[in-house]
């Protein structure tokens, strides 16, 4: 066993795409979603985060699976099983609701930014977003990975928060076991907590990272090719997805806790924003749990944005047959490159516009909640087809609960469009 082999059966080393899929999830938007929830329901909506858990930690794993045994990024595996119109135009859906969900973390990043030294919202958004563009360009992927995986740190700011504020242990608990629904507005808030929790750009991102970290090792190879390598990889695979998205709802609840513990309580109800949450948490919180609060919407737009960027990036590039991969050089990829580029831009030139961040985010949901559907079936159908896994097609409860992840959330997107 090579050295490069040996390191990656260490813990650590098992924690990759998934531990940064799952905390890219609790991005500036999510955090909006979450204070939401607890601010108008309390510790009520809890019990979500229990039933996300299975279904997202399924998907994720699919995606990961797919990517690991192919070799190859997930609309690449697509362009063999659907029409080329309608791959153009799910991942053109992507695109524009990644597009949206960056100007809208970014603008959280730069009104957080202004909360905590008092100035400069726009410049620390521009500053901010471009931090994102030149760390995708310039830095190989090896080093680039190892960034991100700092950066899911910031978001202990969340556990913190709660060290600092009174919580009702009793309340939380029976909120996270006993499902509760008191009215069509909790209902809605529900279906946006799944929509933020499982995102297709999640699906593109996390397919693609396994593809670079076989790119990335000389001795790893798609499974298909190197079945002895099986057994070590999906146990990575497996460990790796479950503890990101154990960490990523652990960090949502940390998040509902702290908005039902403080706002709550004193009447606020109505958040637009992650900053917005921020700041209504200084009087209520003190100063300290509303620094800790702004800094961690700044670490989580850092981690979210080069995956949202990344995402659309592998996306179109996989269905259009470019080259790609972070690995890569720009002139060796310029359409990927452009793609993550362009994306970027339009979100900072949405921060400038006069369209209000909350609609926009609102939207972007509803897009993503409509196109997750049809994503995440091609995605089981590929997973379970012997021509394209061989003898890695998933089976057993994976593939139970991929297909329950996908009847609920085209629920969710049937119960959006009647709330609607």
């Amino acid at each position: 066993m090579t050295d490069s082999r040996k390191e990656k059966n260490s813990v650590a080393k098992q924690l990759g795409p998934g531990l940064i899929t799952g905390a890219a999830d609790d991005d500036p938007s999510g955090i909006a979603t979450y204070s939401q929830a607890g601010a108008q329901f309390g510790y009520g909506l809890m019990w979500t985060m229990l039933l996300t858990y299975p279904l997202m930690s399924a998907v994720q794993l699919v995606s990961a699976h797919i990517g690991r045994v192919t070799g190859q990024g997930l609309a690449q595996n697509m362009r063999d099983l659907l029409p080329k119109w309608l791959l153009t135009l799910l991942v053109t859906v992507l695109f524009i609701a990644n597009t949206i969900n960056i100007g809208a973390d970014i603008a959280a990043m730069g009104d957080a930014a202004q909360l905590v030294v008092g100035w400069g919202d726009h410049w620390f958004t521009i500053a901010f977003a471009l931090f994102s563009l030149v760390l995708q360009a310039l830095v190989p992927y090896h080093r680039y990975s190892r960034v991100l995986k700092w950066l899911t740190l910031s978001l202990f700011a969340y556990v913190a928060v709660l060290l600092v504020v009174h919580v009702d242990w009793a309340a939380a608990g029976k909120g996270l076991v006993i499902p509760s629904l008191s009215g069509p507005q909790a209902i809605a808030t529900v279906v946006a907590i799944f929509g933020t929790t499982i995102s297709p750009y999640l699906f593109f991102w996390q397919t693609a990272q396994e593809v670079e970290e076989i790119e990335d090792d000389d001795d790893a190879k798609p499974l298909v090719e190197a079945p002895e390598q099986a057994p070590n990889e999906i146990k990575r695979m497996r460990i790796d997805t479950f503890v990101g998205m154990a960490f990523s709802n652990l960090i949502a609840l940390a998040i509902i806790i702290a908005a039902a513990a403080t706002l709550h309580l004193q009447g606020v109800t109505e958040i637009d924003t992650a900053a917005d949450a921020a700041k209504a948490l200084q009087p209520v919180a003190g100063d300290f749990a509303f620094a800790l609060f702004a800094i961690g919407i700044i670490g989580t737009g850092l981690l979210a944005v080069p995956v949202l960027a990344g995402s659309a990036g592998f996306a179109v590039s996989n269905a259009r047959g470019w080259r790609c991969g972070l690995e890569h050089r720009v002139t060796e990829a310029p359409g990927f490159y452009g793609v993550i580029a362009l994306s970027i831009l339009l979100g900072i030139a949405l921060d400038w516009s006069s369209i209000p961040p909350m609609q926009a985010l609102f939207w972007s949901a509803v897009v993503n909640g409509f196109a997750a559907v049809p994503i995440m079936a091609v995605m089981m159908i590929i997973a379970t087809r012997r021509s394209v896994m061989g003898d890695f097609r998933i089976r057993g409860p994976l593939l139970f609960f991929g297909w329950a992840a996908t009847l609920v959330m085209g629920a969710a997107a049937v119960a959006m469009l009647v709330w609607q």
